[in-house]
């Protein structure tokens, strides 16, 4: 017999009052723990409860083990130093209050080791709410350390606590980047995002050499979210925003330089880049490296090794990797002599149809608009782009032909190749060697851009149209081919159907038989008289 609608309202309300009656229950023994220490095994109680299936219930156990154990460190009432084993505890000469907080703070280490647990619950309200709890323990085990001082490189901030974080957040086998977006509001403490990024550096190093270095997935992209979450600041007066105060050692506080921000931010992201990655975290990488990274490294010329490996992948990641060079050499004074002959080679008929064609283009543009490259080899560029653009589809053709023109314009030197009056008479002799991968070597300077005269013929109009820019002097104006990069076939097809033709070209012949006009095949051979 199906449950009745009443029987399923009387199971809802039901439930709800076991919540609230767990949820009760879980408070008074954090009452009745802070108010006296007889009651102190009720802990143990609301440890059982922190490892409830429950979502409900583990979280008010969370949110029960965060005010009892801040208030026991508030008070006091947790041991500072090292702490003894609990058989040493209880066989040592130890007086009943330092009994009593050793026990405690034995309960707050099981207490610390379950909320991490959380982190990897199935619910991600209990990963979320444990999450917060553990950071709240950071802030106030700063204030109240549980650790005697010695004033060493790292003060009072309680950085094995964050590596814990850390360590879970980067987990191996689970997707963490809900949860690492949820703990973006804490790196914005300028002390937590340092000791963040020293636990990401020395973690990643020891898990990679534990796996010899192979790709995994899973923990490098946790990896890569927690990195780009961390937003870097550009000057030492930002350093301003702490969760632990250090009082008169603040300025000799390493968390505190904006020197060892920039140094162990570079060396984070060294360290991660040194092992090979996944094919897409390239990509990702290479997009946010000249804006996100670069700019906070000391030395930004040390990612020379992980570019040059990238542009070993081939396709667009060999593209992008270029663009990293680029800004190598031209704001870090890097010499990197096979730059443009890689940019040379990248050159073949599938550039036309990849997803990153535009940016292709467009640092494709950039990168050759510098008026001092050797006449050799622009000339070598505009040919082998001439020629791509025999078999390349129209939407492309219409930023090719201006980006040709453009390289002319920028270097009268070239304009050889479109005065060449023999080019015309011999075009099946042509000097060029398309196979040749050294531009030097591909004699472009003897060769002239029959390929541009050819395209005046294309079957497209627009097309025909641009390629006419050989036959008449250039402008010193520059194309602006930023809006054509995006042209796409459905585009250019739109564009088409939405223009309206001033003149239609008709031939009409009027009717003069059953079956069509005179000069029609039917007409004539089925003409009725």
């Amino acid at each position: 017999m199906a449950p009745t609608k009443s029987s399923n309202v009387k199971a809802d309300a039901s439930k709800e009052s076991n919540v609230k009656s767990s949820k009760k229950l879980i408070n008074d023994k954090v009452e009745a723990i802070l108010q006296s220490r007889k009651h102190a095994n009720e802990v143990f109680d609301l440890l059982e409860y922190l490892q409830s299936g429950k979502e409900k219930e583990a979280m008010s156990a969370v949110s029960a083990c965060g005010k009892l154990f801040v208030d026991l460190m508030e008070r006091g009432d947790l041991f500072v130093g090292k702490l003894p084993q609990e058989e040493e505890m209880m066989e040592g000469e130890y007086s009943a209050d330092d009994k009593y907080r050793m026990f405690m703070r034995h309960r707050y280490n099981g207490c610390t080791e379950q909320l991490l647990e959380n982190m990897e619950h199935n619910s991600y309200q209990v990963k979320e709410t444990s999450l917060c709890t553990l950071m709240k323990f950071v802030s106030t085990e700063g204030k109240f350390p549980l650790q005697k001082l010695d004033w060493c490189d790292h003060y009072s901030f309680p950085r094995e606590l964050v590596q814990t974080v850390v360590q879970r957040l980067l987990c191996e086998g689970e997707d963490m980047s809900m949860l690492i977006s949820r703990f973006q509001e804490f790196l914005e403490m300028d002390d937590v995002r340092y000791y963040v990024m020293c636990s990401v550096r020395d973690h990643v190093a020891k898990v990679m050499e534990r796996n010899k270095g192979a790709v995994m997935p899973t923990f490098q992209n946790n990896v890569f979210t927690l990195l780009t979450t961390i937003n870097m600041p550009s000057q030492e007066s930002e350093l301003s925003n702490f969760m632990v105060k250090q009082g008169a050692k603040h300025d000799d506080w390493k968390a505190a330089k904006f020197k060892e921000h920039r140094r162990v931010f570079e060396r984070t992201w060294l360290v991660f880049l040194k092992y090979k990655l996944p094919g897409s975290m390239y990509k990702k990488v290479l997009v946010i490296l000249h804006d996100a990274i670069l700019p906070h490294m000391s030395e930004p010329t040390l990612m020379i090794d992980f570019l040059a490996a990238a542009y070993d992948v081939g396709g667009a990641i060999s593209l992008l990797a270029l663009n990293g060079l680029f800004i190598l050499m031209h704001e870090h004074n890097l010499e990197y002599p096979d730059f443009y002959n890689k940019l040379y080679n990248l050159l073949d008929p599938s550039v036309f149809h990849v997803k990153y064609r535009a940016r292709f283009f467009h640092l494709a543009n950039l990168f050759l608009s510098s008026t001092h490259l050797p006449v050799y080899l622009v000339a070598a560029f505009a040919k082998r782009l001439s020629r791509l653009a025999l078999t390349a589809p129209p939407a492309a053709l219409l930023m090719l032909l201006p980006l040709i023109c453009n390289l002319i314009r920028r270097h009268p030197s070239i304009r050889v190749l479109i005065h060449r009056p023999s080019a015309e008479e011999e075009p099946c002799n042509d000097p060029y060697i398309m196979e040749e991968q050294d531009p030097a070597q591909c004699h472009a300077l003897e060769s002239s851009l029959w390929e541009v005269k050819t395209l005046q013929n294309h079957y497209h109009p627009d097309v025909a149209k641009s390629a006419q820019f050989i036959n008449q002097p250039l402008s010193k104006t520059e194309y602006d081919i930023s809006k054509l990069l995006e042209l796409s076939t459905f585009e250019l097809m739109e564009r088409d159907l939405k223009t309206a033709p001033s003149t239609v070209p008709l031939e009409f012949d009027k009717a003069t038989q059953l079956l069509q006009g005179s000069r029609d095949v039917l007409g004539v051979h089925f003409c009725l008289e």
